[in-house]
C-alpha cells in the first residue's frame, strides 16, 4: 500500500513539473508574439530602410522564441508521456530537452548581460535615421513613417537644447493629444523598450531557475524509484547478492 501510494505521488509531482513547464511555453509564445507583433517594435522593423539595424533583432527574437516554445512542449509532452507509461526512455528524451533550453537560455542570459543596450541602440538608431532624413528632404514617405513612430509611442520629436519645436514636430506629431506627446521620442523608445525587457529577464531568470532544477534529472531518479520494474530489478540484485553472501558463508 505505501509503495502504490508512493508511485502515485511520484507520478502526480511529474505531471505538476509538466504542466509548469507547458505554461512556461505559452508565457514564451505570449511574449515572442507581443515583441513581434506589438505595434511598437513593428512600426520600427517596418521601416523600409536597406540598412535598419533592428530588424535583425527583431526577427532572430521571434524564431528564437518561436524554437523555444516548440522544444519546451516537446518536453512537456514527453514528461507526460513518460510518467503516464513509466517510461524512462522517453523521460530521458524530456530530460534531454530541458538541457537543451538551459544550455540554449544561458546563452540568451549572457548575451543579454554583455550586450545590455545593442537593441535599445538599434531602435533609436532607426527613429534618428528617419528624423534626420524627414529634416533634409522632407520626404512624404519618410514623414508619413515619421508621424506613425510619434504616433505610436505618443512622443513628439528629439528635445532640443534650445526648447523649440520644428517644422517637422509641428507636420508629423499626433494632433489630438499634442499637450501629451511633446516628450522626447528617444527617450520614450528607451522607457519602453525597458519595461519590455525587464518581463523578458524575470521570465528569463525563472525559466533558468526550473531548466537548472530539472537538469539535476530529479524527476527522472524519481521515475526510476517508482518504476515497478526498476523495483523489481533492484530487489532481484539484492537477492542475489543475499544469496551469495549466503553461499560463500
Amino acid at each position: 500500500m505505501g509503495q502504490r501510494h508512493w508511485v502515485r505521488t511520484t507520478k502526480c509531482q511529474l505531471i505538476v513539473t509538466s504542466l509548469f513547464v507547458m505554461l512556461l511555453g505559452l508565457a514564451v509564445t505570449i511574449l515572442t508574439i507581443i515583441t513581434h507583433y506589438g505595434a511598437h517594435f513593428s512600426v520600427i522593423s517596418g521601416v523600409s530602410s536597406e540598412a535598419n539595424p533592428y530588424r535583425i533583432f527583431h526577427n532572430v527574437a521571434f524564431y528564437s522564441g518561436i524554437c523555444l516554445t516548440m522544444i519546451l512542449v516537446l518536453a512537456a509532452l514527453l514528461s507526460t508521456v513518460a510518467t503516464v507509461r513509466e517510461s524512462v526512455c522517453l523521460m530521458a528524451m524530456g530530460f534531454f530537452c530541458f538541457a537543451i533550453v538551459f544550455c540554449a537560455l544561458i546563452q540568451a542570459a549572457f548575451w543579454r548581460y554583455t550586450n545590455n543596450s545593442e537593441v535599445e541602440d538599434a531602435m533609436m538608431d532607426v527613429y534618428d535615421s528617419v528624423y534626420e532624413e524627414v529634416r533634409r528632404n522632407l520626404s512624404s514617405f519618410r514623414r508619413q513613417e515619421l508621424a506613425t513612430i510619434h504616433e505610436t509611442f505618443l512622443c513628439c520629436g528629439k528635445q532640443s537644447p534650445f526648447g523649440e519645436t520644428g517644422g517637422i514636430e509641428k507636420e508629423t506629431c499626433p494632433s489630438e493629444p499634442m499637450g501629451t506627446a511633446r516628450a522626447d521620442c528617444l527617450q520614450e523608445i528607451q522607457d519602453f523598450l525597458k519595461k519590455h525587457m525587464d518581463f523578458v529577464s524575470v521570465l528569463l531568470i525563472i525559466t533558468i531557475c526550473f531548466m537548472g532544477r530539472e537538469v539535476n534529472g530529479d524527476g527522472l531518479e524519481l521515475l526510476l524509484e517508482s518504476n515497478p520494474i526498476s523495483q523489481r530489478t533492484r530487489q532481484d540484485e539484492q537477492a542475489q547478492d543475499g544469496e551469495r553472501k549466503v553461499q560463500q558463508r
